[in-house]
């Protein structure tokens, strides 16, 4: 009778589970939230674009993509739950391994792309330069 009583006191396998905790599942005021925002943070960078907003075409870019990692961290908060609370922290590690992997992936696009740009066809940008008055 002694571990029967220990067995209710304690939960049935020793161990607090945290059902009374909501912070760590999702709602539905958290997750129309995460939606919401991230609707918003789709329709910005292409309102950017297509009213041609910004001067340069550099700082759409930079403003599109500085855009699309906040919606990485939106996704990551409100849909994956992730918070440096939560799993005595390996969320919030996981989270900054994910910034750094999107920063590498960005960074060696651009570099990519900046390189083919210029080195692809040299001749046809100088060809066009001398026909330009």
């Amino acid at each position: 009778m002694t571990s029967h009583a220990t067995e209710h006191s304690h939960g049935h396998d020793g161990h607090d589970h945290g059902h009374g905790e909501t912070e760590g599942h999702g709602s539905f005021k958290g997750y129309m939230t995460g939606f919401i925002v991230s609707v918003i943070l789709t329709a910005i960078p292409f309102w950017l674009v297509m009213a041609d907003v910004l001067s340069s075409p550099t700082a759409t870019a930079l403003a599109v993509m500085l855009l699309a990692v906040v919606q990485i961290v939106v996704h990551m908060v409100y849909f994956l739950h992730m918070n440096s609370k939560s799993e005595g922290g390996w969320t919030m590690l996981a989270l900054i391994f994910t910034i750094v992997i999107v920063a590498i992936a960005i960074s060696g696009s651009l570099w990519v792309m900046y390189h083919l740009n210029t080195n692809m066809m040299p001749a046809m940008t100088e060809g066009m330069m001398k026909t330009m008055p």
